[in-house]
């Protein structure tokens, strides 16, 4: 009678420990939450507005909590041992550090869409400079060019030439609207055609050969470039699979053989050798990223 009472005691002293750490956490984080998510919102509605997309940056803020608060509770589920509360306190930080990573992946889908964005704009303005080219051998100026160039194209192209005509008609100048262009895109060929222009402008050079010139070397980058991805895919498929699999592997076990997998999440050698894992697949997937990465 007295060993249980005993041990019912020290469950409850371990609970209100438990709940008095959780709340202390989850004030400290609370308060930095609020401080970090106004500059997290300013920092999203300036990405979510270079891929037009015209959402709530508070959503995207929202979602990266929600995954947070998921990825955290899983980690700390999976290890919560009342019986050796040392890897309980192990969950906790594990879960922190995934609760961390998963409150980035929004941020991250949003980087790899103003990525891909950046890639199709690169390959639609070989074409738009060849047609403001004729157009200016037509006879139209440059704004005019540009006009034309805005209703034969589609997007992403068609909307940032857009939004450089629509700045110029509200009063901004055309080299303020050609630098914020510029630095709305984020592409090196276009920081080429925009020096160009505004050189020729200021010093009176043929535009229409500068602009031909430019479109050939960015076409013949571009080639270059998929000759790059064509030759090195094979060696990203091979990244991507060698480094995919353990967690596959991991995952099916935990659901197949759950006697097998559960001693590495309750054990010190368990977390152990999953920590080795985790180095050692993040080492490979940077060799391979260093030796498959070649700048054109």
């Amino acid at each position: 009678m007295s060993a249980s009472l005993c041990l019912w005691g020290g469950m409850c002293l371990f609970a209100v420990a438990f709940g008095l750490l959780a709340w202390v956490l989850l004030a400290a984080f609370s308060d930095g939450a609020v401080a970090y998510t106004g500059e997290y919102s300013d920092s999203t509605t300036r990405a979510l507005e270079d891929v037009f997309l015209f959402i709530p940056a508070r959503r995207v803020v929202e979602s990266g909590f929600a995954l947070a608060a998921m990825a955290f509770l899983l980690f700390a589920s999976l290890m919560f041992d009342i019986e050796r509360p040392g890897m309980t306190v192990v969950g906790l930080g594990l879960g922190i550090i995934a609760a961390f990573g998963a409150f980035q992946l929004p941020r991250q889908l949003l980087a790899y869409m103003r990525e891909r964005r950046r890639r199709k704009f690169n390959e639609q303005l070989v074409d738009a400079l060849v047609q403001m080219s004729n157009a200016l051998r037509a006879g139209f100026s440059i704004t005019q060019a540009f006009e034309s160039v805005v209703q034969n194209s589609e997007k992403p192209l068609a909307q940032e030439f857009r939004v450089f005509l629509q700045q110029q008609r509200v009063g901004i100048s055309f080299s303020d609207a050609l630098a914020a262009l510029d630095r709305r895109v984020g592409s090196d060929d276009l920081s080429l055609v925009c020096s160009a222009m505004e050189i020729a402008r200021r010093t009176g050079g043929n535009l229409t050969e500068i602009l031909d010139k430019i479109a050939m070397t960015v076409r013949e980058r571009l080639r270059i470039e998929r000759r790059v991805l064509a030759l090195t895919a094979q060696g990203r498929l091979q990244g991507a699979i060698v480094g995919a699999m353990p967690f596959v592997v991991g995952i099916a076990m935990a659901v197949l053989r759950p006697g097998i997998m559960m001693p590495y999440l309750r054990t010190p050698q368990g977390l152990a050798a999953m920590g080795a894992v985790l180095v050692l697949v993040a080492l490979g997937a940077l060799v391979i990223r260093k030796i498959i990465r070649i700048d054109v």
